[in-house]
Order: structure tokens, then C-alpha cells, then sequence
């Protein structure tokens, strides 16, 4: 009984210990984690955005663009970027779903005038050598100067103007649905995003 009871309490101190120490690494890595993805969300927005002197990080608007399957709000923040206090662009992440395997998520970057400005390819599981070549530069370059009245938003195998990938038109196909989809939101809701002082 006394050997049980000691096991006992010696399974109980590791466990308070491990807890422990648990505890202190994440304390401790919580913000270095949270300062390396405000990092990387800076280079996505750098990739698709004119040069800009302010953080637009933190000089956002969110808005509610419908609810999902289980009937959780669907939002999309919009990043303003500035440069001498004058707006120079607006960036938001759209995701294809319907992408060869799986969402394929783009941040989008958008002139003041609504043509696009860049795309950037954010997270991708597309096939190794064919869908992946999303990620090439020539692919992401289509859509510069793009918006919504100067192309047909289409591939060129379904009698649209985008070029599409040997072996591999889903992808392409479903990333310019998704991007033509952000920007049509932009439009229906300019005002508010463009707004000063925005809607946190």
C-alpha cells in the first residue's frame, strides 16, 4: 500500500512538473510565435501591395461576407496599405476550395482603382511539377493589371483569357473563380472598406 501511495505521489509531482514547465514554454514562446506570423503576414502583404509606409497589419476593415456550413460568420479583412497618409492599395486573402486537393489560399492585392495590383499564393497542398506551378512567377504575373471589366475571368479552355497549366487547368481555374469572387466583394463593399477609421 505504502509502495502504491508513493508511486502515486511521484506520478503526481511529474505531472505538476511537466505541466509546469509546459506552461513556461508557451508563456515564453507566445510572443516571439505571435510576432513571426505578423512577419510573415508582412511579406504577403509586401508581395502584393505598392510601397507603403504605415503597418497595414493593423489598418484593417473586417467584414462579414455570409456563414458557413455550421452557420459560423464567414469574415474577410481587408488591409489598407498608405504611403504619405494617401491610400496606395487594399490586400484580403480569398480561398479557392475547389482547388485539385483542396483549398488553395491567395492574397490578393488591389489598386485604389480596383485593378489588381498581385496575387501571392499563401498555402497549397496542388500536385508536385503540375498544379504546384501556381507558385510560379509567370502564373502569379497573369492577373496584374486585372479587374473585373478589362477580362474575361475565365481560362482560356473555357473561353476566357487566362492562361492555364499543361495537365493542370483545375487549379488555375479555381483560382481565378476565387480571385474574380474577391473582387467583385471589393466592389459591392468599397465604401466600407475605404472608409477612414474602418470597421474593427
Amino acid at each position: 500500500m505504502k509502495e502504491m501511495s508513493r508511486l502515486l505521489i511521484t506520478l503526481t509531482l511529474i505531472a505538476a512538473c511537466a505541466g509546469l514547465i509546459l506552461s513556461l514554454v508557451e508563456s515564453a514562446t507566445r510572443e516571439p510565435i505571435k510576432e513571426q506570423r505578423r512577419l510573415q503576414m508582412l511579406k504577403a502583404l509586401s508581395a502584393v501591395l505598392p510601397e507603403f509606409d504605415n503597418s497595414p497589419d493593423t489598418d484593417i476593415v473586417t467584414l462579414q461576407k455570409g456563414v458557413d456550413k455550421k452557420g459560423a460568420p464567414v469574415e474577410v479583412v481587408f488591409y489598407r496599405a498608405r504611403k504619405a497618409d494617401q491610400l496606395v492599395g487594399t490586400a484580403f486573402k480569398v480561398i479557392a476550395p475547389d482547388g485539385y486537393t483542396g483549398n488553395i489560399e491567395i492574397m490578393v492585392g488591389v489598386d485604389p482603382e480596383q485593378q489588381v495590383n498581385a496575387i501571392e499564393i499563401l498555402a497549397h497542398a496542388e500536385t508536385p511539377g503540375l498544379g504546384s506551378k501556381i507558385e510560379e512567377t509567370w502564373f502569379k504575373d497573369l492577373f496584374k493589371g486585372k479587374n473585373l471589366d478589362n477580362v474575361d475571368w475565365r481560362v482560356k479552355k473555357d473561353g476566357g483569357e487566362f492562361e492555364q497549366i499543361t495537365g493542370a487547368t483545375i487549379s488555375p481555374r479555381a483560382i481565378v473563380t476565387a480571385v474574380k469572387k474577391g473582387l467583385e466583394f471589393y466592389r459591392d463593399n468599397k465604401a466600407k472598406i475605404l472608409a477612414e477609421g474602418g470597421q474593427q
